[in-house]
């Protein structure tokens, strides 16, 4: 029988903001961590941060055999040189894959480009949290001088124009861009978990995709979460996740796990509607708050959508 929500714990039962602190402050705790996700790198980008401020990081979850995918992104919204007077970032983060083939052109895509972070873990559906991880172990370990990071499958429409001016003021985005509220900059510090943000509960169906076992996870509700598929953490929310994560059991699921690590520690996910997980209608009017789309696995697509986008001032 499933557990009221409202006695949610779940594994390790400990003082997680103090385990955060001291890990934040170069500290040994006196717990030792749970996950450590000691999966090693194969490729770090160490040199794409290096040296600079930079005001946004994208970090694109990606299927190893995904190449046209990744040309794309780097021609559209992933383009860093985008704006002038912005530093951004574009990293594609994937695993390990069988065949020598396929490991000779993602080793020659790397060498041309630059942009791949590569980890030694089996590319799949249900290694999704691992990925995840990982992109947020890079991104504490050889980008951490970034505001903002916004985590992305590689199937998604992104408006970096539109990013830009949600990360400076989010409560009012998009109303402050047409009313007369005062120009806004979020704190150094702030703790941001941006994106679209589920209520929802487990499934309990034998034969569903999703499906979870009272021994995996026993209450009715998750904890609010943000839909995994494209989502904007700040700085200081990234590190406190990801040390969050050494003290809270592994699960499969990458969103709820976020979720879960998110109540834990406490952070409050903060929902935006102008993150579509589903495929947003296209219109130019539709798509002119839009910061992202789910949907668009056409390269063609979402090269033609971002254009034209783009020409119109809202890409």
């Amino acid at each position: 029988m499933e557990e009221d929500y409202l006695r949610f714990t779940y594994p390790y039962n400990v003082n997680i903001k103090k385990l955060i602190y001291e890990l934040r402050n170069n500290q040994t705790p006196e717990i030792p961590p749970l996950n450590s996700y000691n999966f090693p790198f194969l490729k770090t980008c160490k040199e794409k941060c290096a040296n600079k401020p930079i005001r946004l990081v994208y970090i694109v979850k990606s299927a190893l055999e995904n190449f046209d995918s990744r040309f794309t992104i780097r021609q559209t919204w992933g383009y860093e040189r985008r704006f002038s007077d912005v530093e951004i970032r574009t990293v594609f983060v994937v695993g390990n894959g069988d065949g020598e083939r396929l490991r000779s052109k993602v080793n020659a895509e790397s060498a041309k480009y630059g942009d791949i972070v590569q980890a030694d873990f089996k590319d799949s559906y249900y290694n999704n949290t691992i990925k995840t991880m990982i992109s947020f172990k890079w991104a504490v370990n050889f980008c951490s001088n970034s505001r903002f990071y916004l985590f992305v499958d590689d199937d998604y429409y992104i408006s970096t124009r539109n990013v830009l001016r949600f990360i400076r003021n989010p409560a009012n985005y998009p109303r402050y861009l047409n009313d007369e509220i005062d120009d806004f900059e979020l704190p150094e510090d702030v703790s941001l978990y941006a994106g679209y943000v589920f209520f929802s509960s487990p499934h309990r169906h034998l034969f569903s995709k999703w499906y979870v076992s009272l021994q995996e996870y026993a209450f009715h509700m998750w904890p609010p979460y943000v839909t995994a598929g494209a989502y904007i953490v700040s700085l200081s929310a990234l590190f406190d996740m990801y040390f969050g994560s050494m003290y809270t059991k592994h699960f499969r699921f990458d969103d709820v796990y976020l979720g879960i690590i998110a109540k834990k520690i406490p952070l409050e996910p903060f929902h935006c509607e102008h993150f579509h997980f589903y495929k947003h209608k296209y219109s130019d009017d539709n798509y002119r708050f839009t910061i992202a789309s789910h949907g668009y696995k056409s390269s063609l697509e979402l090269s033609q959508v971002w254009n034209q986008q783009k020409s119109i001032g809202n890409a």
